[in-house]
């Protein structure tokens, strides 16, 4: 059996704030946030999900100091750019008795890449029998930088988590995306065949269903950014100093307020710091523009199963802000407590992992 040559090059391995504090917190805020080898068969797991990519090397310099988990390989799929997408995958486990399940393709937001699916997630959906793939966007983990000052756009970056799918996956997948990553799958979603709606571009292929983690919402950061700034100014005022100005990069207990709970160990705390650190190499977007072209387009009801899923201690996306992702969506939104904004990577990671199985299980995906 010949091994056709794919997209991959696989490298294994409690005071009243001012005015004029609340005016400057919310100009910078505004302008941040929405808040081949041949002859080589194939190992018979990929037959289900995946089509045939190109085998591992080892000559690429890693920038991000991750270590991938037992059962992870780190691949980089080809973009008809020219430009390289680093994908951490691992296949499911071979359960008896169990249907092959639908693969699971993960989405990062900002500061992070595929290393915050890598750490907890992968290793457990892979051993519910889900083949995993998780991305890193351009300009950030171990992806190529494009040109510019940005690392694209919502519809390039939707774009290019669309060719891996079309070239690397056989059957429809589940996108699950965190934060901006989770803007990026609803910008998917609109764009994406479905059966209702099968003149969409071909670029876009079907997908199985979408999951929405602590995702910003289809009309993006404005809504949020007003509800902080007149409701919890100094919240404002420490996600602004925090995120625009990237204070969570050079202190714990900002980057443990933002991103996770307070019983996290600072050890860990400090260990994704670096991770976040070292994960962005550009920003993904013009967020002035980004905005512009909010909202996301509407999908209809019924086309596609969403979850749209929210942590209870979540610093940078509120309760209202999942409400209306759930409304636009015409789904009730589940809300996990005891978790923050980074649920993948929270001290209680598996109850979010959980909740995401219970409902795969229960839409039959």
């Amino acid at each position: 059996m010949t091994w056709r040559k794919g997209p991959y090059k696989n490298y294994s391995g409690k005071a009243q704030m001012s005015s004029i504090l609340i005016f400057a917190s919310m100009a910078t805020l505004m302008s941040f946030l929405p808040i081949s080898l041949p002859n080589l068969p194939p190992h018979p797991a990929l037959a289900a999900t995946t089509k045939p990519f190109s085998v591992p090397s080892s000559d690429r310099k890693m920038r991000v100091p991750y270590e991938l988990k037992r059962g992870q390989n780190r691949l980089f799929h080809e973009l008809p750019s020219g430009l390289s997408m680093e994908v951490i995958e691992q296949k499911g486990a071979e359960i008896d008795g169990i249907t092959r399940e639908p693969p699971l393709v993960f989405i990062h937001g900002s500061y992070h890449a595929a290393w915050c699916w890598g750490e907890h997630w992968l290793p457990l959906f892979s051993s519910r029998g889900f083949d995993c793939y998780a991305l890193s966007l351009l300009g950030q983990g171990e992806s190529d930088v494009p040109p510019g000052s940005v690392a694209g756009t919502l519809q390039t970056h939707a774009a290019d988590v669309a060719d891996f799918i079309s070239r690397n996956l056989s059957v429809p997948p589940v996108l699950l995306g965190h934060s901006f990553g989770g803007l990026i799958v609803q910008c998917y979603l609109a764009n994406a065949k479905t059966k209702q709606n099968s003149e969409a571009q071909d670029l876009f292929p079907e997908v199985a269903g979408a999951v929405l983690v602590c995702s910003v919402p289809p009309s993006g950061n404005s809504g949020l950014v007003w509800r902080y700034l007149f409701t919890k100014p100094i919240a404002a005022f420490k996600v602004t100093r925090s995120l625009a100005a990237k204070a969570f990069q050079t202190s714990v207990p900002l980057c443990k307020e933002t991103f996770f709970s307070l019983e996290m160990e600072d050890q860990l705390v400090e260990r994704y710091q670096v991770l976040m650190k070292e994960s962005s190499q550009m920003s993904l977007f013009d967020l002035r523009k980004l905005n512009a072209s909010l909202p996301v387009p509407s999908i209809p009801k019924s086309s596609v199963p969403v979850l749209v899923l929210g942590a209870e201690d979540d610093f940078i996306v509120d309760a209202k802000g999942l409400e209306e992702t759930g409304n636009f969506y015409g789904v009730s939104p589940v809300c996990i407590g005891g978790v923050a904004h980074d649920m993948m990577l929270d001290c209680s990671w598996e109850k979010g992992a959980e909740a995401i199985v219970s409902w795969l299980r229960k839409e039959h995906l």
